[in-house]
């Protein structure tokens, strides 16, 4: 609401206990409100709060919660008058320090779950911290502690989840095997060097290190058998050996860095966009959230992005994530308009029997470039059934793509469900299993729950930063601007992923959560076509003489500089001196052909205005290329083009115009001793990858076009470490896909009725037809037959004649 103070009658209620003042425009409490007798639970969250009124007597409160206000301490006898308070949430506020729990040599406090995240604490706070000897959870991420002391530390022995993560500690005292209660560490984005010693607590399941500076690790002879989770990505100098897997073999989920590939894909597509993924199950045994996340994808310079949710059920988000970006991959070579919606649709429909009495919400964001405008940049389609939600940061402003469909927050579904004749149950769900109205699967809730999503397609702008996907859970708990503002300003994606879930858990979230953190580096200040003012050599080629330019822009994400190991004139010397008949293009009739017009990756060539190499004549009546491809079988692969027995590797002239320096277009003759990078001549060559296929070698880019034919989402699956950041083990994954694809039908349970006809059903023909349609089977098979003697005559025909044809 918009109250601005606490009524009177709230001081004066005898048996009032619980308080919810939260989402409001308080600015200070009444100091009666603190000491009423029977409140027991207060919260102020989300208000403007400065301070707290002054303390006078005891008070009774159990659970007191205040976050996201402006507090800058806390009142100095909270923990003193305050012996009840079990629970103290303060959050999001700015505090600097901590009030002091003794009064004299023991402390009587009670408290046992405290979360104190996103403040300005330093390490003064703690030696306060060794006054609630009682604390279970302690949270002090995203403050700015660069030390823990292992004398306090080790005097909290009942801690069972400690989470440190977003400081700048470097290391975890060992004084942590003390706290044999311990469950749950989270460190993640610290400086953290050395591995703690939490592999001997006995009941440690969850760790998260991710993020930080870990070199080695230290594993004890058996590792405990709890143990169920250890997230050791983002820490890009740590190496495992093989000894060290086959001793964490039996861990339900190791999170490790794969090795950086050295095709040329990973760097292409990193240049627009780079991702992370987090999922935390919270106080739940199981992971109910499955995250897709596929950089590149579709043998080009695109990328799928997916949430999916599954609210109690792990086994439909698993399945989403397996199988839907192979849908999307079909129907978007089918339809141009309409494959988002069919990928929604047909994902729907192979989820089989677990789909029709299990359902979850998802989101699928595609990015591409606009075949409308293909002189465009890219294109952003985002699709969704559900509560995941998909938000752009653009100009640093949230800009909401989804459409929540739920009966709290979407009144047209609230109306329709209604008037279908659903039952809606007093905790405002459909038939009492879920408040969406929207999601893929429950399909035994038909007409009530559809699968049809919502599609928002917009083109991507110079001004977008970041895309961020997210569940139910994360977005219950953080607002559109807040969760922008967290992570505008990190550098790793994957951080701001795990922020992103720390700052939900630390809010209050206790349910699973996952988020996606895309950020977007799409803009025209790395382009290098001609169709943004830059001079390339016409079809003569390049003339005599030379202007040196400029220095080329280190800030450019599509080319990189040639580096002192490989020079320019060792390149043109590897490949052979094509440039003349690559910028003199001969037609068949001998006439001079215009040259194609340079594009780079941000734009590419119109289909209309594509030009078509043709063979000289000597090869022309050939069927194998000189480059050992049967070129009837084989398609000729784009940016690496065959002229008689030498292979042209396109080469980018880089230049700066646009970027506010001033100079000539260089302007050289092009040969086969092309100078270096610090020749006279000033020009800087670039080779830069315009598709998936690796420029280096012609047998590694022909082996490569061969292996992105298969699905990049299912090549994922494969090894150790998943590429789209999920968590799902590989044999689950297929078991699942195998229960869900062959499983037999049957005829009881939810949903009796047959989803299609089965091929045992016959056509019943009424008796006073029965003539006619014996008469138009006799007339099918006559003509039938006709066709097959004409093909057959049709392939006994000379080869001359056919190719005369």
């Amino acid at each position: 609401n918009q109250l601005q103070c606490v009524p009177d009658w709230a001081c004066e209620a005898k048996k009032l206990e619980v308080l919810d003042v939260s989402y409001n425009l308080l600015v200070e409490l009444p100091s009666r409100i603190l000491s009423s007798l029977s409140l027991r639970k207060l919260m102020v969250g989300h208000n403007h709060l400065q301070s707290l009124p002054p303390l006078l007597e005891h008070i009774p409160l159990e659970v007191l919660d205040l976050q996201h206000n402006l507090l800058t301490k806390l009142p100095e006898m909270l923990f003193v008058k305050a012996l009840n308070l079990r629970y103290l949430n303060a959050s999001a506020n700015s505090l600097e320090s901590l009030p002091s729990a003794c009064t004299g040599e023991e402390s009587l406090s009670m408290l046992q779950l405290l979360y104190l995240t996103n403040n300005n604490l330093t390490d003064q706070c703690i030696p306060v911290l060794v006054g609630h000897p009682s604390l279970r959870i302690l949270h002090l991420a995203n403050n700015n502690l660069q030390t823990f002391p292992a004398s306090k530390l080790s005097k909290l022995e009942h801690l069972e989840e400690l989470n440190l993560s977003g400081n700048k500690l470097k290391t975890i005292p060992t004084t942590v095997a003390n706290c044999k209660l311990l469950h749950t560490l989270i460190a993640h984005s610290n400086e953290i060097s050395i591995f703690p010693e939490i592999l001997h607590l006995p009941r440690i399941q969850f760790v998260d290190l991710s993020c930080n500076e870990l070199t080695e690790i230290l594993i004890p002879e058996a590792l405990p058998g709890a143990l169920q989770e250890l997230d050791l990505s983002g820490n890009t100098n740590l190496v495992l050996e093989h000894k060290t897997l086959e001793i964490f073999s039996h861990i339900t989920t190791l999170k490790i860095d794969a090795k950086p590939s050295l095709t040329a894909d990973s760097a292409l597509t990193s240049t627009f966009w780079s991702h992370g993924v987090a999922e935390m199950a919270g106080q739940r045994n199981k992971l109910c959230v499955s995250s897709l996340a596929l950089g590149s994808f579709a043998e080009g310079v695109e990328a799928v992005y997916g949430m999916f949710d599954g609210d109690k059920n792990e086994e439909l988000p698993r399945l989403l994530q397996c199988t839907m970006a192979d849908v999307l991959l079909e129907e978007v070579q089918q339809s141009d308009t309409m494959f988002m919606s069919n990928t929604f649709l047909v994902s729907h429909r192979k989820l089989g029997m677990a789909g029709q009495k299990l359902g979850s919400s998802a989101v699928l964001c595609y990015i591409r470039h606009d075949v409308a405008d293909p002189a465009s940049n890219f294109s952003l389609t985002v699709a969704n059934v559900g509560t995941c939600q998909a938000i752009l940061c653009r100009s640093g402003k949230p800009l909401p793509l989804s459409k929540v469909f739920s009966l709290e927050q979407c009144s047209e579904e609230a109306k329709r469900v209604k008037e279908q004749k659903a039952i809606i149950t007093e905790d405002n769900k459909v038939n009492g299993v879920t408040c969406c109205t929207r999601m893929l699967g429950c399909t035994y809730l038909h007409p009530w729950i559809l699968p049809k999503p919502h599609v928002n397609s917009i083109p991507l702008t110079v001004q977008d930063e970041l895309l961020l996907l997210g569940n139910k859970a994360l977005w219950e708990h953080l607002s559109y601007t807040e969760a922008v503002s967290a992570v505008r300003h990190l550098h790793d994606p994957l951080a701001a992923a795990k922020k992103l879930c720390t700052l939900a858990q630390s809010y209050g979230c206790q349910d699973n959560v996952g988020a996606v953190v895309v950020y977007l580096n799409i803009s025209d200040d790395s382009c290098t076509c001609e169709m943004h003012g830059l001079t390339l050599p016409g079809p003569g080629g390049f003339s005599s003489t030379t202007t040196k330019p400029a220095t080329p822009s280190s800030s450019s994400g599509i080319a990189s500089e040639f580096n002192s190991e490989l020079s320019a004139s060792e390149v043109s010397s590897e490949v052979g001196s094509t440039a003349s008949d690559e910028h003199n293009a001969v037609g068949l009739d001998g006439s001079l052909l215009p040259r194609q017009e340079r594009r780079c990756s941000l734009h590419p060539v119109p289909p209309s205005s594509i030009f078509q190499r043709q063979p000289s004549s000597a090869t022309f009546s050939s069927n194998q290329s000189d480059n050992g491809l049967d070129s009837d079988d084989e398609q000729p692969v784009e940016g690496v083009m065959t002229n008689g027995s030498k292979v042209e590797v396109e080469v980018d002239i880089h230049c700066c115009k646009g970027k506010g320096l001033e100079f000539e277009p260089p302007v050289a003759e092009y040969s086969s001793s092309a100078p270096g990078p610090e020749d006279d001549s000033g020009l800087v060559l670039i080779i830069r990858r315009q598709n998936s296929v690796n420029s280096n070698t012609v047998q590694r880019g022909v082996k490569e076009k061969c292996e992105l034919q298969k699905s990049l989402s299912t090549c994922c699956l494969y090894g150790k470490k998943l590429s789209n950041g999920s968590i799902v083990p590989l044999e689950e994954s297929l078991n699942l896909i195998e229960v869900a694809t062959e499983a037999p039908k049957k005829k009881t349970g939810y949903f009796a009725a047959p989803s299609q006809m089965e091929p045992e059903d016959q056509f019943v023909v009424p008796p006073d037809l029965e003539e006619e349609v014996k008469e138009q089977m006799k007339q099918h098979q006559e003509n039938g037959a006709d066709q097959e003697q004409k093909e057959e005559h049709a392939a006994t025909l000379p080869e001359e004649f056919d190719t005369a044809l």
